[in-house]
């Protein structure tokens, strides 16, 4: 049984610009040696945890105790205010008839949440959703992925993966499934379909009116090919 499995922010939806933006806005207040823009566009897909800890080694500040929450707190207020769909999301979701999940970084809530604001929690329906609570290391480990197809009953080479980031292809990669690099979100650079091609991605979907059409290329080769 083959399944199409989805990263949640930057992929179905619009989420990334928002994030950055908060998180900015807090590290540039905590941690001003940095050049946080620049650190923040290398951290791209790590969870909220891992991007302050990862920031707050190359400063010589230390960040409040309750930094992730703080600005998880604020990512998810904007979220609700501003989030929106991929363009073209919603009919993408409809048009796979495989079965579905979803693999985030994020926290549950935050997805579930995410989902709901957006109305593509009613394209899935009962989906399964993963989160980066349910492991010790999540992407660009590929724990994440694999306790999903572990939980799923799924073979990882029958998991085609639709990511954004470095740290998710890397993750579905090192997984053993077939990773797709989605660049059509808002917060997408012009070098970013290179660095996905690098960590391992399959192929780069600019637009997801374009993923069907994916979907039943890798169908018909997934017997015969490895990624």
């Amino acid at each position: 049984m083959k399944m199409v499995i989805f990263d949640c922010d930057g992929v179905l939806v619009d989420s990334e610009a928002l994030a950055e933006g908060t998180l900015m806005e807090y590290l540039s207040r905590w941690l001003p040696d940095l050049d946080v823009a620049n650190l923040l566009s290398q951290a791209l897909g790590m969870t909220t945890a891992n991007i302050l800890r990862h920031l707050e080694q190359l400063s010589r500040h230390t960040l409040p105790p309750d930094a992730t929450e703080q600005v998880d707190t604020a990512i998810e207020a904007r979220l609700a205010r501003e989030l929106t769909a991929i363009e073209g999301a919603d009919r993408a979701v409809r048009q796979i008839a495989l079965s579905k999940a979803v693999v985030s970084n994020s926290r549950r809530s935050r997805v579930v949440a995410s989902l709901a604001s957006t109305r593509l929690a009613d394209a899935f329906g009962e989906v399964p959703i993963f989160t980066a609570e349910q492991v010790a290391n999540p992407k660009p480990d590929p724990a994440l992925y694999q306790l999903a197809a572990s939980q799923l009953g799924q073979v990882p080479r029958d998991c085609l993966v639709v990511e954004d980031s470095v740290a998710g292809v890397t993750a579905a990669h090192a997984a053993g499934m077939c990773v797709i690099g989605f660049v059509g979100a808002s917060h997408i650079d012009a070098e970013q379909p290179t660095r996905l091609m690098k960590a391992g991605a399959w192929r780069v979907l600019e637009h997801m009116n374009g993923l069907e059409a994916l979907v039943d290329e890798w169908q018909s080769t997934v017997s015969s090919s490895t990624y």
